[in-house]
């Protein structure tokens, strides 16, 4: 009860702060056990009222969570599907939010990116406060960085790097309040993330968006995320890219560099049925749904992707002192 007292505490004072000023990034100071593992679920591509079986997938991360003793929650975007919240009062966010997670278990922070379709709603609502009176686990921010002990979360706003949404929007809306001009936009946004990171004294670090960066689904890798955002990403030691868009499970070890691509983009709609690869180490894929879990002390990190039975596809773990990485299970898991 006290953790949960203080934690309350900490979040209500860091997210109802003024927002920070010109080159500084907002921050939230999760509390953590001493001597315990940070536990956390991963989900994305979500909010669809319960539908394409985001319900069950939801059910399953219940269990999840229950069995870990999660500290929280990160979405990697896509939070409500297709277009978004239209108002703060939209009923979207209580049909696929609220009354989706309700497992005890998931009654924890949730730290949200958005996605390209929550930009084709009115942004500003999704971001406002104002949702905390109506669930206070919801927490979304464009860029930000949670600081949990001996891991930094870097959450990172990747829609505005790509181009075509800005030149070739056809018939959907982007709402780039806020955003544009464009390249503005991006430049301050890798200044300060390069800034937080280099900043960061933990032993992890790791980052959040809701695009791939590289990817064998449907949307492929990302270009201006790899031209733009990975130089920082290496540059600053970063160990994982998490990501959703990609509506599917996958891992990706870089040729290039320590770093390792997850996407957890299965929580509804899914099975797109493409399989596109790429020049980096494909470990695993799943085009279907589920979610992911993490855990992380201070040698090693491990990662386990479900699918909608609760079943474990793909178990990884890494350790830090030696750069040893650990893979098992299959690294295709064929169709249903």
């Amino acid at each position: 009860m006290a953790l949960a007292a203080l934690l309350l505490a900490v979040l209500t004072f860091s997210l109802c702060a003024p927002p920070p000023v010109a080159g500084e990034l907002a921050s939230v100071e999760h509390p953590v056990e001493e001597g315990r593992p940070l536990r956390l679920l991963i989900v994305g591509d979500w909010g669809r009222k319960g539908m394409y079986n985001q319900s069950r997938v939801a059910a399953q991360m219940g269990k999840v969570a229950e069995d870990m003793s999660v500290d929280f929650v990160v979405s990697t975007g896509d939070n409500f599907l297709d277009d978004g919240l239209s108002s703060v009062h939209d009923r979207a966010f209580r049909d696929s939010f609220v009354d989706v997670y309700t497992a005890k278990s998931l009654q924890k922070p949730w730290y949200l990116v958005l996605g390209n379709h929550d930009y084709r709603g009115d942004v500003l609502a999704q971001l406002d406060p104002a949702l905390r009176n109506v669930d206070s686990r919801f927490m979304c921010m464009r860029s930000f960085v949670v600081n949990a002990g001996i891991v930094d979360f870097f959450f990172i706003d990747t829609t505005p790097f790509q181009l075509k949404y800005w030149t070739d929007p056809g018939e959907d809306h982007y709402d780039w309040r806020e955003v544009a001009p464009r390249e503005a936009y991006i430049e301050h946004l890798l200044k300060d993330m390069d800034g937080a990171m280099k900043k960061s004294r933990a032993r992890w670090k790791v980052a959040v968006g809701h695009h791939t960066m590289r990817s064998v689904s449907a949307h492929g890798d990302t270009l201006e995320l790899l031209q733009l955002l990975l130089p920082v990403l290496k540059e600053n030691g970063v160990d994982l890219y998490i990501n959703g868009h990609g509506h599917c499970l996958e891992h990706i070890s870089s040729r290039e560099s320590p770093i390792q691509f997850f996407t957890s983009g299965g929580g509804s709609k899914a099975w797109r049925g493409i399989l596109r690869p790429n020049d980096d180490k494909l470990e695993f894929f799943y085009n279907g749904q589920g979610f992911m879990s993490l855990e992380v002390d201070a040698d090693m990190a491990r990662a386990i992707f479900y699918d909608i039975h609760g079943q474990a596809l793909h178990n990884w773990s890494l350790s830090k002192s030696n750069r040893q990485q650990v893979v098992q299970c299959s690294a295709l898991v064929s169709q249903e």
